[in-house]
């Protein structure tokens, strides 16, 4: 035996069969002009309306627009949020940007700053260099170290040609170190007749100074040499009573332009 489905109104139909209903019926409604002719002569005229609860259309229309004012506030709320969100993004590379900037101002500030004091430093140190350069080639001491004049300049005797003694003679054992006296070049190194083995020396300021009876020389022609450097040794050669230094200050390289050795180092600021 077959069996059916039960129809009619034993069964109540399921929720999702009444809304269909409803809606279809609300549709019906519209589509029949049910509803526009609410306000028909027809209606005016002693025909009953149907009642919200009979239609539920203005429930659903309630429904509807409370539903597109949720979706408007929630679209609202989201656009509001997303701005806020650009801005705070924005801010916060705006703020990223200017402390990028303001570190690397910072950073080349420091790096001038850097090569400023570099630069000062190096200009001190060349200023330095030079202020001591000029001491040097300034600065002029005894021939012989911790010596004395054993004779005087223009002593007279029959031991010099010219019947005096054209410069002073320094205490010297033989070997001493003898060293220029300031700064200046070699202008004449060799045999010097009766000087035996000597140097002369052009200095910075001009003039120039000669060292006699060397035993031997240290410096060639064309040589500088600074104050203090040792140029030779002391020794007896030409003629020469015994182991000592010839000295001489003159105002060109030849014999016979001497002047007194004595005011001419004191004028340098050596004591003699």
């Amino acid at each position: 035996m077959a069996f059916t489905r039960p129809t009619g109104k034993h069964r109540a139909p399921n929720r999702l069969t009444r809304k269909s209903a409803q809606i279809a019926g609300i549709a019906a409604l519209a589509t029949t002009g049910v509803i526009g002719g609410l306000a028909s002569p027809a209606l005016a005229a002693g025909t009953e309306a149907p009642s919200v609860s009979e239609t539920g259309l203005n429930q659903v229309i309630a429904i509807e627009g409370t539903l597109a004012d949720q979706v408007a506030t929630q679209a609202d709320v989201q656009k509001h949020q997303a701005e806020v969100a650009a801005k705070a993004k924005a801010a916060a590379k705006a703020k990223a940007a200017a402390k990028a900037k303001a570190e690397a101002n910072a950073k080349a500030a420091a790096k001038a700053k850097a090569e400023a004091k570099a630069k000062a430093a190096r200009e001190a140190k060349a200023r330095a260099a030079r202020s001591a350069e000029r001491t040097r080639l300034g600065a002029f001491q005894l021939p012989v170290a911790g010596s004395y004049v054993t004779t005087g300049y223009k002593s007279s005797g029959s031991l010099w040609s010219s019947g005096r003694h054209s410069g002073i003679d320094f205490h010297a054992a033989s070997g001493s170190s003898v060293v220029a006296v300031g700064s200046g070049t070699v202008v004449e190194a060799g045999w010097g007749g009766a000087y035996g083995n000597n140097i002369v020396l052009r200095m910075t300021d001009g003039t120039y100074t000669q060292y006699g009876h060397l035993s031997s020389i240290g410096v060639s022609v064309g040589q500088s040499v600074g104050a203090g450097q040792r140029i030779g040794f002391s020794g007896s050669t030409g003629n020469s009573t015994g182991p000592h230094l010839h000295f001489e200050a003159r105002t060109t390289p030849s014999y016979g332009s001497d002047m007194d050795p004595v005011a001419y180092l004191r004028a340098h600021g050596v004591t003699v």
